[in-house]
């Protein structure tokens, strides 16, 4: 399991109600190695992700994706972009016993227990190349909306973080 944050310094993670969840039970979070290219950004940043599922439509993935671009793409806006190229993110690898799926379909692992960390935190690099490595198309929009838009009425998966920082 994996936990991403601009801080270095973390020695035990605490579960916690986020202050933007609607859920009212405290948890620590965490994605598996699956999910983690949604949390190759700064953590404020917004970004819409779509990307084939099993019953999504190749004319969505032509027209969201674009022909030959691969199944995946990731939106941010271009007052995103500086954020993008500074920012110094770390891994930290959790101990998978302590976390159970949380969602139907799992969009994450939570544990209600204090997880230590498995080592120090690993810096993440260059988000662009980690983009590029994983064959995901990084895409920079003026604004996020039009495109999370099309994307949730289409067949392709699709997972929206912070979008209430997007521009309106």
């Amino acid at each position: 399991m994996l936990h991403f944050s601009e801080d270095p310094t973390i020695e035990r993670f605490l579960p916690h109600v986020a202050p933007t969840s609607q859920l009212r039970e405290p948890y620590v979070w965490a994605v598996d190695t699956e999910r983690c290219p949604a949390y190759w950004f700064p953590r404020a940043c917004p970004r819409a992700m779509a990307w084939r599922g099993p019953r999504t439509a190749q004319t969505d993935v032509d027209r969201i994706v674009g022909v030959g671009c691969g199944d995946r793409v990731h939106a941010v806006e271009y007052g995103w972009l500086k954020a993008m190229m500074d920012v110094r993110l770390f891994a930290y690898r959790l101990p998978a016993a302590e976390f159970a799926p949380l969602g139907d379909p799992p969009s994450a692992v939570v544990a209600t227990v204090p997880v230590l960390p498995l080592g120090p935190p690993e810096p993440v690099g260059d988000l662009f190349e980690l983009h590029e490595e994983a064959g995901i198309q990084l895409r920079v929009l003026d604004n996020l909306w039009p495109f999370w838009k099309e994307v949730t009425a289409s067949t392709m998966e699709f997972s929206g973080i912070r979008l209430r920082n997007a521009r309106r």
